[in-house]
């Protein structure tokens, strides 16, 4: 779990990003706990955004596929800003990387329809027309290749369980890609999660009909998301919001 204080105007961070182990079980009480710790170490006063890796709707996680099931209808926003006594603003988490990307990144200006994929524990997924967001698409889940989750085949993580090598991994994502395109029409594809440091070694062997970048923001994407939707949906301070990834199991 992690978080930082990031400028409202340009979305950059300000401060330097302060990580603390997920609690275990990361059932809502022990996660809530952590974000206070986070908050209170900047000594922040203001609108505070989080991700999570869940559908999220009006605060409340209405999923648990990584995460303790307890999360499930809990009202995530309100226990939050209980806990932290500032307003919170909760987000998926993918769907926070594409606001940043969106904002400040790879698809800062694009009109048309832009789809992230955020590949690692598991593959998260924001999609946006003309630069707004259409929420809690959960791409990641869709049935694919005989997996009842495609994220069970083609995510991050899979690479390394398996020993595939990057060509092989990336041929997997390759074909999510071509099944997106065929399906959803997109006019730009942006490629997130820690593997996009590594776009090197396997951006190459992609050859959806979309042109297809990896992310500019990388692992400060979330928390970029996060604040920026704070500060859109509550307000910014002067020095800046608060956004943080909860993150309790690492998903993608």
């Amino acid at each position: 779990m992690k978080g930082n204080l990031v400028d409202p105007e340009s979305g950059a961070p300000v401060a330097e990003r302060f990580k603390l182990e997920t609690p275990q079980p990361s059932v809502p009480n022990a996660v809530a706990a952590v974000v206070t710790k986070i908050v209170e170490h900047f000594e922040y006063v203001g609108p505070v955004g989080c991700t999570f890796p869940a559908i999220v709707k009006g605060g409340v996680t209405l999923s648990a596929a990584n995460v303790d099931k307890a999360w499930i209808g809990c009202r995530a926003a309100e226990l939050f800003s209980d806990a932290t006594g500032q307003e919170v603003v909760v987000v998926n988490d993918a769907d926070a990387a594409g606001i940043a990307e969106m904002a400040v990144g790879t698809g800062r200006g694009r009109t048309g329809v832009t789809l992230l994929l955020t590949f690692g524990t598991g593959i998260g997924s924001a999609m946006f027309n003309d630069g707004v967001l259409i929420p809690n698409t959960e791409f990641g889940h869709l049935e694919f290749e005989g997996h009842d989750s495609v994220e069970d085949w083609a995510a991050a993580r899979v690479k390394d369980d398996e020993g595939l090598s990057w060509k092989s991994w990336a041929g997997r994502v390759n074909l999510l890609l071509h099944h997106l395109a065929r399906v959803m029409s997109p006019d730009l594809f942006i490629i997130g999660g820690g593997v996009s440091r590594r776009w090197d070694k396997w951006g190459n062997y992609l050859d959806a009909p979309v042109e297809t970048v990896p992310a500019a923001l990388r692992n400060e994407a979330g928390i970029v998301g996060a604040a920026l939707l704070a500060a859109r949906q509550i307000g910014s301070s002067p020095v800046g919001v608060l956004g943080g990834g909860t993150q309790p199991s690492a998903p993608g």
